[in-house]
């Protein structure tokens, strides 16, 4: 009787150690498994540039520039500014301390107008140049002027357009605005919408 007491509690316990044998190596196959998908798991990918001040920085600055504006050989404009700052991710250069500029006729190569103004934006990729504060423009041959706050010179069609306030006299009328679209000689323009003419 106390024998097969014995022996039915051996069967027993060796049932519980080969069950709770079975449970640890389960436990142990888990948490190597756990182990191994966490260790082969892909580093996080990083923005190196993301907390650099200095990763968008502009490329350089420059003073008492000069830029040519040309189209093969011939010369469509110049250009001579205190600060120019050349931003290579917006592909954008600032020019800033005064800005002037001396349109050329494209028949005679000779000068035809000027520009004035506070400062300017140049496309970098069409060369379109946006001039702002207090722009003055004055043409040699209609001796014509425009005076407006922000002026778009569109380089290809070699055209001035804004949709501030103008300013404008001739030699025979003044004409005060808002909007317009010009040839960058003041010889042929539009103003869209006129507020009051003047002749003097």
């Amino acid at each position: 009787m106390s024998i097969g007491k014995s022996i039915g509690m051996a069967i027993i316990t060796s049932k519980k150690g080969r069950a709770y044998a079975t449970v640890c190596l389960w436990m142990m196959c888990l948490t190597c498994s756990m182990f191994f998908t966490i260790g082969c798991a892909e580093p996080t990918q990083k923005n190196p540039n993301a907390n650099d001040p200095y990763a968008n920085a502009p490329l350089h600055t420059s003073f008492n520039v000069s830029v040519t504006f040309q189209d093969g050989s011939r010369i469509r404009a110049t250009l001579t500014a205190g600060v120019a700052v050349v931003d290579e991710v917006r592909q954008i250069t600032t020019l800033s301390n005064g800005v002037h500029v001396v349109f050329y006729d494209k028949t005679t190569g000779m000068q035809a107008a000027m520009m004035d103004a506070d400062s300017a934006h140049i496309d970098d990729r069409t060369k379109d140049m946006t001039a702002i504060g207090n722009v003055h423009v004055k043409s040699d041959s209609s001796h014509t002027t425009l005076d407006t706050p922000r002026l778009v010179w569109v380089q290809k069609e070699e055209k001035i357009r804004t949709t501030e306030r103008v300013h404008i006299v001739t030699p025979t009328e003044v004409i005060d605005g808002v909007g317009l679209i010009s040839d960058q000689m003041l010889t042929d323009y539009r103003v869209f919408n006129v507020q009051g003419v003047h002749h003097p």
